[in-house]
């Protein structure tokens, strides 16, 4: 195989990545697959490199991720299905990868039908009364110092009054890798409306950062580290890749 037809086999097996990764996400602004490998290797079936880099990926229930960067090093394939333009792993494959959401992002999960149907008709104790509420707005914000603040507003539906609910906290791994919690609640002005209403705050802040969430068929990720910056949730993981969908 000539270093012409290499190339080509590449770009094939790139835009079939490419296709096969964009079916699986209800939108995407851009995705791009880059397969590096020496022409006699590819006969062979091994890959040199793969990169793959996201922008703007809309996974179920309105979760979004800003970008994602994806390297992993000497994949197995098999030749056979490269010759016809498919991606066949002969066994798993190990990466890096980095992940970055926006506050953008996190609020439209939390604002999307989904989990703001969660947040409605809730029974909760304020001021040691049984109240129902309805969670009507929510805001959350990534300032620079590593941690989060959330801002929610409610209605209390038996006075048909509204109150604001306002805390920090900071993120953390879990010790699974597998997301993020967010612990060390601080409130504004010291203030708890009501220990129940922070706890479901608190559950659906580590539904929507559950990495399995994020993950695409036959892909998975473990966090490492994280960091706050700039209104930016960056997270640092090792990547599991046991497929990589193709057209």
């Amino acid at each position: 195989m000539t270093k012409e037809q290499a190339g080509l086999h590449e770009q094939a097996l790139n835009k079939a990545a490419e296709i096969g990764i964009s079916s699986q996400l209800d939108e995407v602004d851009n995705v791009e697959v880059d397969i590096k490998a020496d022409p006699f290797k590819l006969m062979t079936g091994e890959v040199d490199a793969v990169q793959i880099k996201g922008e703007g990926m809309v996974m179920q229930q309105d979760l979004r991720m800003e970008k994602i960067e994806m390297q992993m090093g000497r994949v197995g394939i098999n030749p056979m299905q490269a010759a016809m333009g498919q991606i066949e792993l002969t066994k798993p494959a190990d990466g890096t990868a980095e992940v970055v959401l926006t506050e953008a992002d996190i609020n439209r999960a939390f604002n999307s039908d989904y989990i703001s149907g969660m947040l409605k008709n809730m029974e909760v104790n304020i001021d040691g009364k049984p109240t129902t509420i309805d969670t009507q707005e929510i805001n959350f914000t990534l300032p620079s110092d590593n941690k989060v603040g959330l801002n929610a507003t409610v209605l209390l539906r038996d006075s048909n009054e509204t109150q604001q609910i306002a805390f920090t906290a900071v993120p953390r791994v879990r010790p699974n890798g597998q997301g993020v919690v967010l612990e060390d609640v601080e409130y504004a002005e010291n203030k708890e409306l009501s220990p129940e209403l922070t706890n479901a705050l608190l559950e659906k802040s580590a539904e929507i950062l559950d990495f399995s969430n994020f993950d695409l068929e036959g892909m998975s990720l473990k966090i490492n580290r994280l960091d706050v910056k700039g209104g930016k949730l960056t997270m640092q993981a090792a990547a599991r890749v046991e497929k990589i969908p193709s057209a």
